[in-house]
């Protein structure tokens, strides 16, 4: 008997915590929509920016991704992609000790007629990375790791950017 009473508070604690989630506005995050029908994206078929970011709009099933720039409704121009490697820290020998990983990427939105739906923005990334001399591939893959971290982030924070274009400006 007292089992089926602990039993059951338990359960109502729990309905009681999901009804707070739902009241509170939580969703996830669902497919992203566009609000054009077709894009052509100016980064090469051989670029893992390029394919992940295509790969993520062709997921949404709603947008097609245009072959040529003629043929799309709206045009994704790259005016910059870098990715830089700063010295943040050194010991007291004045050997590395800490690294910034920057990624900076630069685009806009625009159509073939070169009417801009979105100004050039700037996305820039940032993480930092220890270094330690013994550990020389270790560290490379860690680096090489936290670029591929730092690209999906990317891919995310362009379909953000994409997804509340206005189209009637």
């Amino acid at each position: 008997m007292r089992s089926w009473i602990i039993h059951r508070k338990t359960w109502l604690l729990a309905l009681l915590a999901l009804m707070m989630l739902s009241a509170c506005g939580f969703a996830l995050r669902g497919p992203v929509s566009f609000p054009f029908h077709s894009i052509y994206i100016g980064l090469p078929d051989a670029s893992p920016l390029g394919g992940e970011l295509k790969r993520q709009i062709r997921a949404n099933g709603q947008t097609q991704i245009a072959g040529d720039a003629k043929d799309a409704e709206v045009i994704l121009d790259v005016l910059g992609e870098t990715r830089e490697k700063q010295i943040l820290s050194l010991n007291s020998q004045g050997r590395v000790r800490e690294y910034n990983l920057l990624y900076r990427f630069k685009f806009r939105l625009r159509d073939a007629e070169g009417k801009e739906f979105l100004e050039p923005v700037s996305i820039q990334l940032k993480r930092s990375i220890t270094f330690n001399e013994s550990q020389v591939l270790a560290k490379e893959s860690e680096e090489a790791l936290l670029y591929r971290d730092m690209q999906t982030d990317l891919v995310q924070q362009i379909m953000r950017r994409l997804s509340v274009v206005k189209m009637d400006q």
